[in-house]
């Protein structure tokens, strides 16, 4: 009675999750400002509009002609709807009730190439956001305004836009106003205020950025095409896979069964990752629910991956039946792996395309690091001991496979250490995202590293006629097999079946003490 409710509840739940997924989304390429406050910074009041890397237009519609924008036109540009700034009531009865111009807030556009032309240093100290008296006379900027100087390539960039509020008007706002980008290049948008009256200021309405393919952010953009490629490698290896599964179905070992799901899991989290990145794109928004069933099933294939590494290195099913008083702690190694993992994709990835804040990534990040850590001396550990079981035993077959596993998986260790001191080194020497079109590698890469290493396990263990020579019953076949030809050579023929009985019985039963003294150090 229990288990059909705990069964309900479940079912309900999922019902519910992908409810969820159909009618929920987020604002992701799209900026949501919600009475954000300006903090103060400097000599200027500001906050941040957004950061992304954009392309070029392919080209710029006209001036003062309708042009009717698609997802897929090749324009570049930011888009302002309905940006709103709110002053208190006590700001707004400074002011004189017909003033045409009682508080100005700037919308400035930059480049990252073009950032030393925001602001000014009147001696050479500290830089100021806003003109002051002593600006004003050494660089000619006007008091009281975002110090801007012209770029060399561009003398309308940084791109600088006005709002003005009249006389004691509550709000200032900007309808509507896209700006077209003309070069390649990574973004920033802040919006300013120099006037001391507007301490205190709010901003609501939203920013659209689009790339002229969509409205994927620049550095997501590749990653919408490296998923479609890998969910076809996917495809390949699941079609190779499942003939060799259905021509020799009747050789099928357990291990064999872990390995299909692996795959299974990798394929369907290519397929969602490509129907996540191609909505994102056709709409500038992205939807909870898919992106949180996406992370789910990431965190499951990684978890599982993980468990099917150390259950191999192990011995499962070749040196021994089951892992048994092991399993428990490898069962609760894997559960404390997928909470770390999930709580870490959900925050990354869910709802946001900025990236997380650095103190609390760190937080999330280094659970995961450890465990990871922790896996890899285990599974080396355990690959260790597993090896010198097997040349024990002089099973030189399975000897040979699991070297080259463990050459596989040394070589795997290696390049993620590698690619970690390469992603460090990358970020450390890029703080401001100029190299921002080539930061999806950074993420395919460990897709493409767990791709590589599935398929040598594949290769390895793949369903075979052979498959059973592999199983933990035959662990000595070898060694008598080479026994029994040589005794056929030297003792009469009506002696040759009791002695070959007599070695197999001692091998199957010092087999079987040997596994029950193995369990019991573990």
């Amino acid at each position: 009675m229990g288990t059909t409710i705990s069964v309900q509840c479940l079912l309900t739940v999922l019902v519910q999750l992908l409810l969820l997924s159909v009618f929920r989304s987020v604002e992701s390429s799209i900026h949501i400002y919600d009475r954000d406050p300006f903090r103060e910074v400097g000599n200027a009041y500001l906050v941040s509009g957004g950061s992304e890397g954009v392309a070029a237009s392919r080209f710029i519609p006209p001036p003062r002609r309708s042009f009717r924008s698609s997802a897929h036109d090749g324009l570049s540009y930011i888009r302002f709807d309905n940006i709103t700034f709110w002053r208190s009531k006590a700001a707004a009865n400074r002011n004189p009730t017909m003033a045409y111009n009682s508080g100005l807030v700037q919308i400035i556009i930059f480049g990252a190439a073009d950032r030393d032309n925001i602001g000014g240093s009147p001696y050479g100290g500290q830089r100021s956001i806003c003109c002051t008296a002593d600006l004003a006379k050494l660089e000619g900027c006007k008091q009281g305004e975002v110090i801007r100087t012209p770029s060399a390539t561009d003398a309308n960039w940084p791109m600088v836009l006005n709002v003005n509020f009249r006389g004691r008007q509550l709000s200032a706002q900007l309808k509507k106003k896209e700006v077209y980008i003309k070069k390649t290049g990574m973004y920033n948008l802040f919006f300013i205020s120099c006037d001391p009256k507007l301490k205190g200021m709010k901003v609501s309405g939203r920013t659209v950025w689009k790339n002229p393919e969509g409205y994927l952010p620049g550095r997501m953009s590749p990653l919408m095409k490296f998923y479609a490629i890998m969910t076809v490698t996917y495809i390949l290896l699941a079609g190779i896979w499942c003939l060799q599964y259905v021509r020799y179905r009747q050789d099928v070992l357990p291990l064999q069964y872990c390995i299909t799901g692996v795959i299974a899991l990798g394929l369907l989290e290519m397929i969602f990752w490509y129907f996540d990145y191609a909505y994102f794109n056709n709409t500038g928004t992205r939807p909870v629910g898919l992106t949180t069933w996406v992370v789910i099933i990431g965190a499951i294939r990684r978890t599982f991956s993980r468990l099917l590494i150390l259950s191999i290195s192990m011995g499962y099913g070749v040196v021994r039946p089951t892992l048994g008083g092991l399993t428990t702690k490898v069962l609760l190694l894997g559960i404390t792996y997928f909470v770390a993992s999930i709580l870490l994709n959900i925050t990354e990835y869910v709802g946001t395309i900025n990236d997380i804040a650095g103190r609390a990534k760190v937080l999330l990040v280094l659970p995961d690091a450890l465990l990871d850590a922790f896996l890899i001396l285990w599974i080396f550990t355990s690959l260790s001991k597993t090896l010198e079981q097997l040349q024990a035993k002089r099973s030189s077959v399975k000897l040979d496979i699991y070297r080259q596993f463990s050459n596989a998986l040394a070589i795997t260790v290696i390049a993620s250490v590698a690619w970690i001191g390469y992603e460090v080194y990358f970020k450390a020497t890029d703080p401001f995202n100029e190299r921002w079109q080539g930061g999806w590698i950074i993420t395919a890469f460990w897709d493409i590293l767990a791709f590589g290493l599935l398929c040598v396990i594949c290769y390895l263990w793949a369903p075979s006629q052979s498959s059973q020579r592999y199983a933990y019953s035959d662990v000595r076949g070898e060694e008598d097999d080479e026994e029994t030809e040589s005794l056929c050579k030297e003792t009469p023929k009506g002696d040759i079946s009791l002695i070959k009985m007599d070695r197999k019985e001692g091998s199957d039963s010092s087999d079987v003490e040997d596994d029950i003294q193995e369990g019991k150090r573990e």
